[in-house]
């Protein structure tokens, strides 16, 4: 299955558990903007998030929900590791003790004390495992999709396109056109049917007499 690479804010919203309000709010305050901002008001453009981005908001998510770290905490440490890393969010190990945030640097942990608390480590690996996992739910299509063809001006440049996917049906007739069977074109997008290479194709053809 392709990766995604760029996520819209629903796409975000679902693979964090954050509100689409917080993700406006952390933006506009300049906590944390995603990688693509754009000033179009009611653009479904206006914010896309890399999928670094979505590793650190799932990491502050998980901050602040179960381990109940402040968002004022979370602002500081935000600003004291942004002047020394391009994606701190998304890049380091982070220990929570109480509700103070840690980070590991090599092998050390910075701002280690001697309260006693107990160290809980918060594996960044674990989340962006965990929201790999979360992108498969979201790329998994419902059995009424298969072999439906959609159209929405957000996507694929308005293409028509297997629905649930972004893959335009003429790309699919382009590989049967060139002499490639179904088997074959199937063998170029493994996460597609039969049945969705049979439709693209009659889709087109039809389309194509239409125009002729």
């Amino acid at each position: 299955m392709n990766p995604i690479l760029a996520f819209s804010p629903d796409q975000a919203r679902s693979l964090t558990g954050l509100s689409d309000r917080q993700l406006r709010y952390w933006d506009e305050t300049g906590f944390f903007s995603p990688a693509i901002r754009e000033e179009i008001k009611y653009s479904p453009y206006a914010r896309v998030y890399s999928f670094r981005d979505v590793v650190g908001l799932r990491a502050l998510a998980v901050m602040r929900k179960k381990y109940g770290v402040p968002l004022q905490t979370l602002r500081k440490v935000g600003a004291y590791l942004s002047d020394r890393y391009e994606e701190p969010w998304s890049s380091l190990s982070f220990y929570i003790v109480g509700k103070e945030v840690f980070y590991q640097e090599d092998e050390a942990v910075k701002r280690a004390d001697d309260t006693g608390q107990t160290v809980l480590t918060f594996a960044l690996i674990r989340v962006e495992s965990d929201l790999r996992t979360g992108m498969r739910a979201l790329q998994r299509r419902s059995p009424a999709q298969v072999g439906h063809i959609t159209r929405n001006r957000y996507v694929a440049s308005n293409q028509y396109v297997l629905d649930g996917t972004r893959i335009p049906t003429e790309a699919i007739w382009e590989f049967h056109d060139a002499g490639y069977d179904e088997p074959a074109i199937r063998g170029e997008y493994g996460h597609l049917s039969l049945e969705d290479i049979r439709a693209a194709i009659a889709f087109e053809r039809r389309r194509r007499r239409k125009a002729s």
